[in-house]
């Protein structure tokens, strides 16, 4: 093992130890019963080692390309961990991504039904009223610091923390241990005080205005890019962007329904029964068959996908939530699931194939399995860090809802529609609105909706409510912008890390001619591993096709 690698595996194990929650969340088993300590000292302990670990980086030899490239991928990622703390978002909330979210989901993933791990499970729940007083601290410095949330985002966690009562309370019934209620109760009335205790003494104190502007906006931009975007160029590609896209989904709506708008044809596929299976149950047995299909279509045709991939696990939670997708655990104990929220009733389906290649194969699934596998070219921490590079993660996935249009898998207009409205309109309308509203500018003059004006909670409300008629209403419309003003740079991942992977693809099509290999393109880039865009960028720009032999190697590795 080099010393890059080693230094890599004692900070993944450091880092698991100083923070289970998102252990929990990257697959890191051995703190499972434990919660994250949200004090003021939890955050400095891990600050502490983030500097630590970035001090080692920089003077362990670096003697391998694979080195290098570890090297890199590390580097880059404490560097922003730093650059967040000094900014002091570790005291800030979002309804995206807050410490209640991620104990929540710190529990959740232990609720694998008969095999729920059931005295760590417990051991969380009893460890909640410890995690959240923690945090109270850090929230009641963070006042005195002037450096709260809005106002908005307060409320919004305050909600999240109420609901997640609704959760822990579901749980008790399964739960075999006799004092597991007790327990329910006890973390319950914290997380209700904790509501209380946002909305009546943190929200009075705390700012209104949502917009970060340019500086702060360019450091959420690095956290979950990876890359130093140039805004306004991003800003006016994602109207270009928008314009082609939304003349494309026209032609195709044609298709359906001649010479009606797109909100008519919308219309008329909700309520066509063909896309229509009724009941929760009916949905998870449909969506896994295609699941599984998909998988035995792709693999060893379009892509090399090893065997311990084939098998994708599609579940329906009990409280209500976006598609999601988690990878396995690094023992492959838990195994990669799609968590896919649908009502009782009837589910619409033609929107539903872009999802499911977005969140299994050959989206997140393949990628972010391949990457727990893959222990002969990626240390450990690249291995479990996908979630840390979003853009990279995202970004491969919004890219595969559309190369399975290109393979032909969306058989029908339907569909494809579905794939257009339900993916590639609304991650093209986030870049404007996420951009827009942060940096307040002004609508482009030619832009066909209230040109030259700036951007403002009504027009994002009516702008966004035109742009996602398959997705939801009104409340869908406030959940978004509720995204972007809290959690600013997340919403843009998936478009620009998708722009990212294509520039590349076509890139080495001119390069290489008759010699490019999508298959054999594919496979070296996931080999790669999760890192920033801009360290993606760059490595993909040197993609060679490789040799006979090393395809016949590589084919004999994966079984495909």
């Amino acid at each position: 093992m080099s010393d890059i690698a080693a230094l890599s595996d004692a900070y993944v194990n450091d880092l698991a130890e100083a923070d289970p929650c998102l252990a929990a969340f990257l697959g890191i088993s051995g703190h499972d019963g434990e919660l994250t300590d949200y004090s003021p000292d939890g955050f400095e302990g891990r600050y502490d080692l983030t500097v630590r670990t970035l001090a080692a980086l920089k003077i362990a030899p670096v003697v391998s390309d694979a080195d290098r490239i570890g090297a890199s991928v590390l580097r880059e990622r404490l560097e922003v961990e730093v650059a967040l703390a000094d900014a002091g978002t570790h005291m800030e909330l979002n309804a995206m991504d807050s410490p209640p979210l991620r104990i929540r989901q710190a529990i959740e993933v232990l609720d694998q039904g008969a095999d729920t791990a059931w005295p760590e499970l417990s051991a969380r729940v009893r460890a909640i009223p410890a995690a959240l007083a923690g945090l109270r601290q850090t929230l009641l410095h963070a006042r005195l610091q002037k450096r709260l949330s809005a106002v908005r985002q307060l409320v919004g966690c305050a909600t999240e923390a109420r609901i997640f009562t609704e959760y822990l309370t579901s749980l008790v019934p399964r739960c075999p241990q006799m004092d597991f209620a007790d327990d329910v109760a006890r973390a319950n009335r914290s997380l209700l005080d904790l509501s209380r205790f946002l909305v009546d003494e943190l929200a009075p104190h705390a700012p209104t205005r949502d917009a970060l502007g340019t500086d702060r906006y360019l450091l959420a931009t690095r956290n979950f890019l990876g890359s130093n975007l140039d805004l306004l160029e991003t800003y006016e590609w994602g109207w270009s962007e928008l314009r082609h896209l939304e003349e494309h989904m026209t032609g195709i709506a044609g298709q359906i329904l001649p010479g009606q708008p797109l909100p008519a044809v919308y219309a008329a596929l909700d309520a066509d029964e063909t896309h229509h299976i009724t009941g929760a149950a009916n949905f998870r047995s449909w969506i896994q068959d295609l699941a599984d299909r998909t998988i035995d279509d792709l693999a060893g045709v379009h892509f090399d996908i090893p065997e311990a991939l084939r098998k994708i696990d599609c579940r329906i939670p009990t409280v209500p939530g976006s598609a999601y997708y988690l990878a396995p655990s690094e023992d492959l104990n838990r195994p990669g699931t799609i968590w896919w929220h649908v009502p009782d009733a009837d589910v619409i389906t033609w929107t539903a194939l872009g999802t499911l290649f977005h969140e299994g194969v050959p989206g997140h699934h393949l990628q972010l399995g391949a990457n727990i596998l893959n222990s002969n070219r990626l240390n450990r921490f690249q291995r479990i860090s996908a979630e840390l590079h979003p853009g990279h993660s995202e970004g491969w996935a919004l890219y595969a809802e559309r190369l399975m249009d290109e393979l032909g898998f969306y058989r029908t207009p339907a569909h494809r529609l579905g794939m257009m409205a339900g993916g590639q309109q609304l991650r093209t309308a986030r870049i404007i609105l996420d951009i827009g509203l942060h940096l307040q500018l002004p609508i482009p003059r030619g832009a066909g909706f209230h040109d030259g004006e700036r951007w403002t909670l009504r027009l994002a409300r009516e702008f966004l409510a035109s742009r996602c008629g398959s997705m939801g209403g009104d409340s869908f419309v406030e959940f978004e912008i509720d995204r972007y003003l809290g959690c600013p740079g997340q919403a843009i991942t998936y478009k620009i890390g998708e722009r990212v992977w294509m520039h590349a693809r076509e890139q080495a099509k001119t390069r290489h001619g008759a010699r490019f290999d999508l298959r054999a393109f594919h496979s070296t880039a996931l080999d790669l591993g999760p890192m920033g865009l801009d360290l993606l960028a760059a490595e993909l720009a040197s993609w060679s096709p490789p040799s006979e032999a090393q395809s016949q190697q590589r084919s004999a590795v994966t079984g495909s």
